[in-house]
């Protein structure tokens, strides 16, 4: 599994011999892989005007390129502030609740991740095919598919250290811009121009997969909670800037405190334990029809919903199974 930005095509389909080179490599003679981009085609088509552009058939012989479009930036964003008015309406009655809910889109777009990183698995896994997958800058919705397939891939990915390494190699260290992404808060009506709520989509996608195997996670929905916290508001500096150059630049790992090692203290560990938890060495495929994808209460009701008896639930689960 791969991932990089979009080639530099350009309108005058320029060509990088490095590049040809480098994906050549990676198969062997007679073997194909697969180019998922997460643009249209259209999309992609456009981006050569600002320099951009994708693999040419000619020079990628051994590659097909498969298109799957997942939104990003502005469209994004205003899905999620149409989902939270939604939410916050004060006395909805059932018809204009599921309306306000479909028109925001929002499960559409969690849809739509989860079905492109059953692809990305599906190649990895049933064709048995090398995958690299790319959009435009490869820090967005690039890293939504790889992480996603590696959790439904790789049972490691699945434990509390596996996801937390996952995390840091898949979003941190690839170069996510939580700053841009996350500057205000997350239910700000501010519709800045960079900011997308692309890692709070991840986490939702997680949460879809814990719902739907809930023994194959070995943390629940507390640590997911934690991290969509954290993103926007953290007094660790684990978010903190767009890209590890940054963080260097800023002496982050010097002047601040990790997030993860405060996530390992036992006393806290146990908090995001999933006590139903038990090791599956297997794939786990989800659901993606519309019915298996559902509205994430825990986040999106939480301030409105008390918690209390789910609390209590989970207390009691939590009891029964250490007795």
């Amino acid at each position: 599994l791969l991932r990089s930005s979009q080639p530099l095509t350009g309108h005058n389909r320029r060509r990088c011999p490095e590049d040809e080179k480098l994906l050549g490599t990676i198969l062997d003679e007679g073997e194909r892989g697969f180019i998922i981009d997460t643009r249209s085609a259209q999309a992609a088509k456009q981006a050569r005007m600002s320099g951009g552009g994708t693999e040419p058939k000619s020079s990628y012989p051994q590659w097909r390129r498969i298109h799957r479009a997942l939104e990003r930036g502005r469209p994004l964003q205003e899905s999620f502030i149409r989902l939270v008015e939604a939410c916050g309406d004060p006395s909805p009655s059932m018809d204009r609740w599921l309306a306000r809910l479909d028109g925001s889109r929002w499960l559409s777009h969690v849809k739509a991740a989860l079905s492109t990183a059953c692809l990305a698995a599906q190649c990895l896994d049933r064709e048995d095919a090398k995958v690299l997958v790319h959009g435009a800058e490869g820090t967005d919705t690039t890293l939504l598919v790889t992480a996603l397939a590696q959790l439904i891939l790789d049972p490691s990915c699945r434990s509390l250290q596996g996801f937390q390494g996952l995390l840091e190699r898949e979003w941190i260290q690839a170069g996510h811009p939580f700053q841009l992404r996350c500057a205000r808060s997350a239910s700000s009506h501010a519709r800045g121009k960079q900011e997308a709520p692309l890692f709070l989509l991840f986490l939702d996608c997680v949460w879809q997969l814990s719902r739907q195997f809930p023994f194959s996670l070995e943390f629940g929905e507390g640590l997911l909670l934690a991290l969509f916290d954290n993103a926007y508001a953290s007094a660790y500096g684990t978010f903190l800037c767009n890209n590890e150059k940054e963080r260097s630049l800023c002496k982050v790992k010097e002047s601040t405190h990790s997030l993860w090692a405060w996530l390992d203290q036992p006393e806290e560990k146990q908090k995001y334990l999933n006590p139903l938890y038990s090791h599956n060495p297997l794939v786990i495929w989800p659901s993606v029809e519309p019915q298996s994808i559902q509205l994430w209460q825990g986040l999106f009701l939480r301030w409105i919903r008390p918690s209390q008896h789910l609390d209590e639930a989970w207390g009691e689960i939590h009891r029964l199974v250490e007795g």
